[in-house]
């Protein structure tokens, strides 16, 4: 039986062949339709240069842009259109009249329409194309004048093309005063391009099929940008067709009062929030356990959104972690994220290349709040997060996910509840205390095994995270607003103004 994958005319771009299992179906039409600067021409130009690598012959009918414009646009990705490829700058029928006849009622749009199908079926007959690109469906909508004879006319193209078993793309700028949705029906399959325009921040480009006869397909929205040496599709990630066996293991943070407050370690292979507002030390406890996992011998990833590299690595170095050290041999991938000019789908697929190619097994993504701003909308967010967590998960891979609760004491608010997602949730506090502001940390939820149930208090300094016994002469200290119960917390029950238990 044949292999419909290795027959499938690939488009060279990377990402866009997965989420159509593998290209296009030879000798059919498809339909690339966007708004203009959505990247149709760069898909259609990379779609014949992966035809001309491939033997194939290419052919660019264009009724919108002139050779000259399409030229450039190739160099401008480091593209030469060469041997391989013939560009058709098809003129309008209309301008090669004398003034007199341009004006002429006896020049109808039916002359132009039929005239315009006769130039481009002699020139695909001259050159004999595997591939043909059709730029724009747009003009051809104008001559044809009402949707019944546009209709007929891409019902001509689609047979014609169909017996000389060439595989085309149209394209369709969308400019149309009305959503015509004729091509829909008598295409092949249908490739959408979107651009969306944030209140602030980068373009956001995503790709949809939403039509693919007798063929499966990747469903649903993917992101994608274009940069130089062309365009990138980002596919939507599916944690469940990702599953790679690993050994569970107890990953232990080396501060044995932090160990024991979780039970003896964080299982691999899970994933942990730890929440609390600003300043708490959030990012210290996630570095606390992205250190350990380096001394362990292995790989760890940490993703930024919130803080300035520079200042992050002078910060840690004051608390005897060299970060910097760390990421410059090797054992530490270390990222700052700009939230205004990444998608959501290209920061996933950066996780996923660490954990794939560096074998990365300690992720942290410091914060929820950070991501949330590169994706305001709090269901897909959800989503987002809980397939990214799932894919990790199935990854033996252990991830840290910080998020800042708004308010410092009393009642705190969380920008999106995610804690249900997470495998271990780590809450961090403020309480006043004996004149002096103290922070307070406790395991709420643990479902790989048991946990203590105290509450310790803890401080940030030299080493790292020092951790006292059990606080019991307090209530209400998770709510930010202790009682006093016991007179022997006056002397400072738990950690010295030096860091030491």
């Amino acid at each position: 039986m044949e292999d419909r994958t290795l027959a499938k005319a690939r488009t060279g771009v990377p990402g866009l062949d997965t989420i159509l299992e593998g290209g296009l179906t030879p000798g059919h039409v498809f339909l690339l339709e966007g708004n203009p600067g959505t990247g149709k021409t760069t898909i259609a130009l990379n779609f014949l240069l992966e035809g001309a690598r491939q033997g194939e012959r290419g052919l660019y009918i264009t009724l919108s842009e002139t050779e000259q414009e399409l030229r450039l646009g190739a160099r401008s990705h480091g593209w030469t259109i060469g041997d391989g490829i013939d560009i058709y700058e098809l003129v309008p029928p209309e301008s090669l009249l004398d003034a007199d006849q341009h004006q002429s009622l006896l020049y109808s749009s039916d002359l132009e329409l039929g005239e315009t199908t006769k130039l481009i079926f002699q020139v695909f007959e001259r050159i004999k194309p595997t591939r043909v690109v059709l730029d724009s469906l747009s003009e051809i909508r104008l001559l044809a004048q009402s949707s019944l004879r546009y209709r007929r006319q891409i019902l001509v193209l689609k047979h014609y093309f169909a017996r000389q078993h060439a595989t085309v793309l149209l394209l369709d700028d969308m400019t149309s005063e009305q959503l015509d949705k004729t091509v829909h029906s008598v295409v092949h399959g249908v490739i959408h391009l979107e651009e969306l325009a944030p209140n602030y921040g980068a373009e956001r480009r995503r790709v949809r099929i939403t039509k693919y006869r007798g063929q499966a397909y990747r469903g649903g929205y993917h992101d994608f940008t274009i940069r130089r040496g062309g365009l990138i599709v980002f596919p939507r990630l599916v944690a469940a067709e990702h599953r790679t066996p690993f050994l569970r293991q107890v990953m232990t943070t080396g501060i044995l009062e932090f160990d024991a407050l979780l039970g003896g370690g964080v299982e691999q292979g899970s994933s942990a929030v730890i929440i609390g507002p600003s300043g708490t030390g959030k990012s210290a406890v996630a570095i606390q356990f992205l250190v350990a996992a380096v001394a362990r011998g292995e790989t760890a990833a940490m993703f930024v959104f919130d803080e300035e590299l520079g200042l992050l690595f002078s910060r840690t170095r004051s608390m005897g972690f060299d970060l910097e050290a760390l990421r410059d041999r090797g054992s530490l991938y270390i990222e700052q994220v700009d939230a205004a000019e990444l998608s959501p789908g290209e920061f996933t697929a950066r996780v996923r290349d660490c954990v794939d190619r560096a074998r990365v097994r300690t992720v942290v993504i410091d914060s929820l709040n950070g991501y949330q701003a590169a994706m305001p909308e709090e269901n897909a967010l959800i989503l987002h997060i809980h397939e990214l967590l799932q894919y990790l998960n199935r990854q033996g891979a252990s991830t840290f996910l910080t998020v800042a609760q708004h308010g410092l004491l009393g009642e705190m608010k969380t920008p999106v509840d995610v804690t249900y997602l997470a495998d271990t949730v780590i809450l961090l506090r403020f309480f006043e205390a004996a004149g002096r502001v103290r922070r307070a940390i406790s395991v709420i939820k643990k479902r790989t095994g048991e946990h203590e149930d105290t509450i310790r208090e803890f401080r940030v300094g030299r080493g790292g995270i020092s951790m006292g016994p059990p606080v019991t002469d307090f209530q209400g200290v998770l709510r930010g607003v202790p009682v006093l119960v016991s007179p022997t917390s006056q002397t400072g029950n738990g950690i010295d103004q030096s860091g030491a238990a």
